[in-house]
């Protein structure tokens, strides 16, 4: 069980360059995060009640004494000690032991599905931030670029080759470029605050993000068949296993219980006689037994336990089949982001063939500025395309890795 702890989304990491910084990331944030902890207290809660139930009922012990001493033929008899411990049936202890242990087994792998949800959650706003900051880093390129066709332009404008409109059109690009990187700014500062309570710390702290992704050149393959193993469908089998150690104390707890204990009455000697028991203490060890003859709550258990172990199969169905679709999903835009990348990446090949045609045309003397606009438009276009592309393939990635446990 403890095997399937290991976050798969290292996986992931071996594609990105600098990666290990969002290693690092999903450690912090394990080591970190309240809902961890407090998962890990229940689980160590569930398994110290395993020593719990490692007990026997309360010993009873009693006293009395004779108010009016009763006389017998060996004496009166003065006061009453006793002593009992009654006894559960021969297996009791393992059976509540077995279950007390089962349902810490089902701690264990809530505490697992807590941790790899974490996990998605740490790498998907990571990508969500290397979107941002990729993008951002576009429009960069981008107004630079404007900025040296605006010094074309006003070459052109001073030798006749071009109007000042040309100029004005470039200039007010730039500032829709800069608006653009303004708002990306006022998104990235709203992520990096989601990222960073994740890992629950300060809001303000930097999030260092690589510089570049890629998508690979091949798709990481992993086995449909290992959805089986997602904790989120065994967190049902051990469910089951509960219910299944219930049932087995339960017949347990309905076998007779007995007991033994042991009374001592001291008594007094009679003075007026001389015998060989007289004032002889009686000592009586005594044996109980408990049966459960007119309880039906044995029989109602038995048939709740059976009626949960029905829900848990029917759970467990239902929630295969959201995983199913789920999976599904993911690999599906898993491939479109695969698709649109590379359509991105023979547009902007395409463009830059378009732009360099506008250079060289420049430098024969004839240049149409609205169509350096609508080349460097079509760019950007392409370039926020491919970024989203890269985006959305990690963050399917990283779905996918979630429902396949490897």
């Amino acid at each position: 069980m403890k095997s399937i702890i290991t976050i798969s989304f290292f996986v992931l990491i071996s594609m990105v360059s600098k990666a290990q910084t969002l290693e690092v990331y999903l450690q912090e944030a394990e080591l970190n995060s309240p809902v961890i902890q407090a998962m890990e207290l229940r689980h160590t809660i569930a398994s110290e009640k395993v020593n719990e139930v490692n007990t026997l009922p309360n010993t009873t012990i009693g006293a009395g004494y004779f108010v009016s001493e009763p006389e017998t033929r060996t004496g009166a008899q003065r006061a009453r000690f006793s002593v009992s411990q009654m006894l559960p049936w021969f297996g009791t202890i393992t059976a509540r032991q077995n279950y007390a242990g089962s349902m810490a087994d089902a701690e264990y792998t809530e505490l697992v599905i807590a941790k790899r949800k974490l996990a998605l959650s740490v790498a998907q706003s990571y990508y969500t931030l290397f979107g941002i900051q990729a993008t951002q880093k576009v429009l960069d390129e981008n107004i630079a670029l404007l900025k040296t066709y605006e010094k074309l332009a006003l070459t052109s404008v001073e030798v006749g080759k071009a109007s000042a409109v040309d100029v004005l059109k470039l200039q007010i690009r730039q500032n829709e470029l800069q608006q653009k990187k303004q708002v990306l700014e006022q998104r990235y500062m709203a992520e990096q605050a989601v990222f960073n309570n994740l890992l629950n710390r300060d809001e303000s702290i930097f999030v260092e993000v690589v510089d570049d992704m890629q998508v690979p050149a091949e798709d990481v393959l992993f086995d449909k068949e290992d959805l089986s193993l997602n904790p989120e469908l065994l967190k049902y089998d051990q469910l089951f296993e509960s219910v299944v150690q219930s049932e087995v104390l339960n017949q347990k707890e309905n076998a007779p219980s007995f007991g033994v204990g042991l009374d001592y009455i001291p008594v007094t000697e009679r003075p007026d006689m001389v015998f060989s028991d007289n004032g002889k203490d009686i000592l009586m060890p005594m044996v109980t037994l408990s049966i459960p003859i007119f309880n039906n709550k044995f029989k109602s258990v038995s048939k709740q336990n059976e009626l949960k172990q029905k829900e848990i199969e029917f759970q467990k169905e239902e929630r295969l089949n959201i995983l199913e679709n789920a999976y599904a999903k993911a690999v599906s835009q898993r491939n479109e982001a695969r698709i649109s990348f590379e359509t991105q990446e023979q547009n902007l090949k395409q463009a830059k063939d378009a732009e360099e045609i506008l250079i060289k045309n420049y430098e024969t003397g004839t240049i149409n500025f609205n169509d350096v606009l609508d080349i460097q438009e079509l760019q950007l276009k392409f370039q926020t395309n491919q970024i989203q592309s890269v985006q959305l393939y990690y963050m399917q990635s990283a779905i996918i890795n979630y429902l396949i446990n490897k």
